[in-house]
């Protein structure tokens, strides 16, 4: 099976979370690797209309979208929320990233868009996530966790 294509979304304020999966799919200790369908570059443009049908094109790429949910996430309309508008309406699998560790939706954190759309949520953390990317099946309705013994047979506690 090939690389599952990805956009992932976040908050501008959690761009470093972004950066540490670049960085676990770098890193040949880590058991992790997805084919990363973000812009190649960040937009240096003001053109709300322009950011986004570059965003689309770059979302129309991937099979899945996987979302980082930090503290603001929900509150992000602009880019996150419309992204998220983006993946669904394309039938993207929704993958929630919850930062706070998390195994589970998170109705604080999490934005309304996703919720009890059959996506998966799971903790900030490369093997689970890992295994999220090449393994997770959309659902029709719901929010989706994998139980304690899963984690368990990972390595988590």
């Amino acid at each position: 099976m090939g690389l599952p294509r990805t956009f992932v979304g976040f908050s501008s304020t959690d761009i470093h979370y972004y950066r540490l999966m670049l960085a676990w799919k770098q890193n040949e200790h880590i058991d992790f690797n997805f084919a990363n369908c973000q812009l190649g570059q960040e937009i240096n443009s003001e053109d709300e209309a322009y950011i986004k049908r570059k965003c689309r094109e770059r979302i129309d790429l991937a099979g899945t979208f996987a979302v980082l949910i930090g503290q603001d996430t929900r509150s992000k309309h602009k880019y996150v929320r419309w992204e998220m508008e983006v993946a669904l309406e394309k039938s993207c699998r929704i993958i929630g990233i919850n930062l706070n560790g998390s195994r589970f939706m998170e109705d604080t954190t999490c934005p309304p868009i996703i919720k009890n759309v059959g996506a998966i949520f799971v903790p900030f953390s490369p093997k689970i996530v890992a295994h999220a990317l090449t393994n997770w099946t959309m659902k029709t309705k719901d929010n989706w966790n994998y139980k304690p013994e899963f984690y368990q047979q990972l390595g988590y506690k």
